[in-house]
């Protein structure tokens, strides 16, 4: 796949808003049922991933509330469909649902068959759960094939949330098509810091203000460089009860820049494509 940079506009002297997307993978129980049908009997790995929705979703709509952040949501459709009160209640908060697969399937294990099921049965389930067609796609793992990147052209999808060619808004294309990317990292994804389980390991940090300052410092590179930064979250990771502390002071340090807005992002993808300026000049 190649990328494709694009001028976002000319300078100016006026302040212009610094772009913060706050992204949520509310994965919940697809994250480990996707994995395969031996999940179904491991009551506590679910019950953690449960946790999400039962306390950790709550808790991160009302600290974006607080701020008045709009934010993006990746819902499995799994998850839509085990959980539409949930659905609900971020769209009354007036966030944006995204589409994450439908059982959370890595592109990379299935066939290109169960790809197109994954993608279809996933828009059908926002569409049932939500009345709404998705406009962005985050893949599972992080992970594109050549086969999701032309089934997403092919759905008409504005945008997708997967790659990382570049830490700004650019078009990513593959095969004479292109589609709108907001590039993601795993530095900026808490799963890396936090998650750990029996099967897989990870946790690499115990103090969530170690994190909240290494992504403060990544939001100040961001605001230096005049660039748009997008931080991916997971209830069940960042919806404990310290993390979310953390993640309210780090909210906070960012919102003291009177330059900063939170955006969804549907509406960083059309500020991008229209070619507007999207950073502040300093």
């Amino acid at each position: 796949m190649r990328a494709t940079d694009r001028s976002t506009g000319r300078s100016s002297m006026a302040a212009r808003p610094m772009l913060v997307a706050l992204t949520f993978d509310v994965d919940a129980e697809s994250g480990w049922l996707g994995q395969g049908e031996h999940f179904k009997g491991r009551l506590t790995t679910l019950s953690e991933a449960r946790y999400g929705v039962i306390r950790g979703l709550p808790r991160i709509l009302s600290l974006l509330a607080e701020f008045g952040a709009a934010a993006t949501f990746y819902i499995p459709g799994y998850t839509a469909e085990k959980y539409p009160e949930a659905v609900q209640s971020i769209l009354q908060a007036g966030h944006e649902l995204a589409h994450h697969g439908y059982l959370h399937k890595s592109s990379i294990a299935i066939s290109e068959q169960e790809q197109l099921e994954e993608l279809a049965r996933g828009i059908d389930a926002l569409k049932a759960t939500a009345g709404i067609t998705p406009r962005g796609y985050r893949s599972p793992a992080w992970e594109l094939t050549p086969t999701t990147f032309g089934l997403l052209c092919d759905h008409g999808f504005k945008y997708d949330s997967s790659m990382m060619s570049d830490d700004r808004p650019y078009f990513e294309s593959y095969d004479g098509r292109s589609i709108v990317e907001l590039p993601v990292h795993w530095t900026l994804d808490d799963w890396p810091y936090f998650a750990w389980s029996e099967y897989a390991g990870g946790g690499r940090l115990t103090d969530p203000r170690e994190w909240a300052d290494i992504w403060y410092s990544e939001f100040e590179a961001a605001r230096g460089d005049s660039r748009t930064i997008t931080y991916t979250m997971h209830p069940e990771v960042t919806g404990r009860g310290g993390r979310m502390v953390a993640l309210e002071g780090l909210m906070r340090r960012m919102a003291n820049d009177s330059s900063v807005r939170f955006v969804t992002h549907s509406e960083l993808a059309d500020i991008f494509e229209a070619g507007l300026p999207i950073q502040p000049v300093r």
